[in-house]
């Protein structure tokens, strides 16, 4: 018996380091490990039994065949040589007949390895398949920062301890970034006041200091109020702004007049009172601090939201103060070169993009060409979290279209596919991994023999690239030499020497940011850039979502679940029993349509339907109604969420518009 060092692989800003007890080839305990700089010790409820998962008598460990009709889920067992003949057939033959760009690979972030995320980009690069633009998560909230902030690192998590009042801004930090949890203690401890501002009373906003209620896609609005207020008040740091802000004076001429509190008030739903204090108080703390999620990105206007909410401390002066500053996605990500397994230089100049979020439009539309006719998804489940699921299923269910699926468990999507590959854990690969919310990086060993025949996502593509004939000596490297190399890049790809050392020994290795990261602004100006003369608008505004356009009676929200991420951990009974597909709802709504807690209720909109059970809950504003988590099929009635959700994109950066959603509810 051992125990081992990793990173958590999954799709959270937290990555933790986790302790393996490895016996017989086996995980048999897993545990946090308390020398992590910021996860320190704790685990989500999803992860401290992470060994049930790698272990689970529903894992694939055979390569397998369909036999029955798509989405039956009746398949036959085959051998690798055979599944990667049967695969590289049909592409040579769909490449002959229709063209490279008939292929398209499908993947996001299953796994957030650097190596194992990215493993197919060469290969499909290299065969001129259709490219995939992986979108589907908050490129609008990063597209938001930057166009004030440029490619200046986001405030570190840790700075938080330091800080006398915090906004958590649209993240249900107790469901999905925990560890966060530590700094925000460690500041309240101190004294710190805690606002949590979110569209309805998460867990989260109930064990906060104060819950700002707003309306969904209006946070815009909320962020204008507040500089409007700062502005007329005289709160907003006039020095700072002279020497480090660019487009104020602008901003409070052109655009700020419009958003006194009480227009604020009937946008937003929040008190023009309780606006007023909430301003106040962020421009009169000592070193205020805002941790962005991605909830408000989620909607038509989700670039311009967030924009205009990085604007407020820029104005009030917070990155020159200890504890201060705005996090939105840690840089963690920049101290690799992840060229090394991506390689960009592959790709075949012309290809087509496809936005994976039009993944339904794309399969089902006759008319494109050359049509989709071969689908690669490896690391998603496209069938049970893509919008418009409708359209995705007919699309999958196409007779046509030759689906292989590389997963660890029959998935939703896994059920169409003619040919599934199985997959490793990431107790049974090498990776090295970053995180997005917080600035530690970290190895993941192979722990473990893989289960059954399963094999990475590296392993396949290489054995995917020998079939498929391409020389290239990319393909024969090994995930340790990838491995090496990525350690290696750290010394040109991060600012300051990391400890390469102990990162190649699976140690968590924290990245040292330079000592005035918060103030060296990393954009054309070399100021924060509220006008910003390479965009339209130049200045910052609020503009309506798509929901305000749509028909309905009811704004739907759809939230995490603590107990899975995304579609993972959908595996797992102990997890996933009770409460699955239910429906908060208001007390005055429920009572205005005569529906009372237990009811059947199906919500529907133009898109589809899904069936819920209904929960009565004043957490939840009038006009609303909240579904939380995405559910395989076989835990829900009529499908999930998606079933109703659009492939309507954002503002900028083409991201999903999950939460820009109206239904209408009706009994059943």
């Amino acid at each position: 018996m051992e125990i081992r060092k990793t990173a958590c692989p999954y799709d959270c800003p937290d990555c933790c380091g986790v302790l393996v007890t490895v016996e017989n080839g086996r995980a048999v305990k897993v545990a946090g490990d308390p020398e992590h700089p910021f996860t320190r010790g704790t685990l989500c409820p999803k992860m401290a039994h992470y060994e049930r998962t790698v272990h689970s008598s529903r894992r694939l460990t055979t390569p397998l065949k369909r036999v029955g009709g798509k989405g039956e889920g009746k398949f036959v067992p085959v051998s690798w040589a055979e599944a990667i003949a049967m695969i590289a057939e049909r592409w040579q033959e769909i490449i002959k007949r229709e063209g490279a760009e008939a292929i398209l690979p499908y993947s996001y972030a299953g796994t957030m390895g650097t190596i194992q995320y990215s493993a197919g980009h060469a290969l499909f690069f290299a065969l001129g398949a259709s490219s995939l633009d992986r979108t589907i998560c908050a490129p609008a909230k990063g597209a938001g920062y930057r166009a004030l902030m440029g490619k200046t690192m986001p405030t570190a998590p840790q700075e938080a301890q330091h800080s006398d009042f915090i906004m958590l801004w649209s993240i249900s930090m107790l469901a999905t970034d925990i560890h966060f949890k530590h700094d925000v203690d460690i500041a309240r401890k101190k004294g710190a006041r805690i606002i949590c501002i979110d569209t309805y009373a998460t867990k989260t906003a109930q064990w906060a200091d104060e819950f700002i209620c707003v309306r969904p896609g209006t946070d815009g609005a909320l962020a204008l109020g507040m500089l409007h207020i700062i502005a007329r008040d005289g709160l907003a740091d006039e020095a700072f702004i002279d020497r480090y802000v660019q487009g104020w004076q602008e901003l409070k001429q052109e655009i700020l007049p419009r958003y006194a509190p009480t227009r604020v008030a009937e946008i937003t739903g929040v008190e023009a009172g309780k606006l007023e204090g909430l301003a106040h108080a962020f421009a009169n703390a000592r070193a205020p601090f805002i941790r962005l999620g991605s909830g408000q990105s989620r909607y038509g206007n989700g670039a311009m939201t967030s924009r205009l909410i990085t604007c407020l401390p820029a104005v009030v002066g917070a990155y020159k103060k200890k504890g201060g500053g705005l996090l939105t996605s840690a840089s963690g990500s920049h101290a690799f070169d992840k060229d090394i397994i991506r390689r960009p230089d592959m790709e075949k100049k012309g290809v087509r993009h496809i936005n994976m979020i039009k993944l339904g439009e794309v399969l089902t539309d006759k008319s494109l060409q050359p049509r989709v006719k071969a689908l690669y998804v490896y690391s998603s489940n496209p069938a049970c979290t893509a919008p418009d699921q409708n359209k995705v299923l007919e699309g999958l269910a196409r007779e046509d279209l030759f689906t292989v699926v590389h997963e660890r468990f029959l998935t939703d999507t896994a059920r169409y596919a003619d040919i599934v590959l199985p997959a490793t854990t990431s107790l049974e690969h090498e990776d090295i991994y970053y995180s997005y919310g917080q600035y530690v990086i970290q190895r993941g060993p192979k722990l473990i023999p893989p289960v059954g025949e399963s094999k990475s996502n590296w392993q396949v593509m290489q054995l995917l690239a020998e079939a498929m004939g391409l020389k290239e000596d990319f393909f024969r490297q090994s995930e340790e030499e990838l491995v090496e190399r990525l350690i290696a890049s750290t010394e040109t790809a991060w600012p300051l020497p990391v400890d390469k050392e102990r990162l190649a020994t699976a140690e968590p290795v924290a990245l040292d940011l330079p000592e005035s990261y918060k103030l060296d602004f990393k954009t054309p100006s070399g100021k924060i850039e509220i006008l910003n003369p390479k965009l339209s608008p130049a200045l910052p505004d609020f503009f309506p979502p798509h929901l305000s356009e749509d028909e309905g009676e009811f704004i739907l929200i759809n939230s995490p679940d603590p107990r899975i991420l995304d579609s993972s951990f959908n595996e797992r009974e102990e997890l996933v029993r009770g409460n699955v597909m239910t429906l908060l709802l208001n007390p005055a709504d429920a009572s205005r349509h005569g529906f009372r807690e237990g009811d059947r209720v199906t919500a529907k909109n133009r898109l589809g339907e899904a069936g819920f059970t209904l929960k009565i809950s004043p957490s939840v504003q009038e006009g609303t109604v909240v579904s939380e988590g995405v559910w395989w099929q076989e835990y829900t009635q009529k499908g999930n969420t998606n079933r109703l959700t659009s492939a309507r994109t954002t503002d900028v950066g083409e991201g999903s518009t999950f939460y820009d959603v109206r239904v209408d509810l009706i009994s059943g």
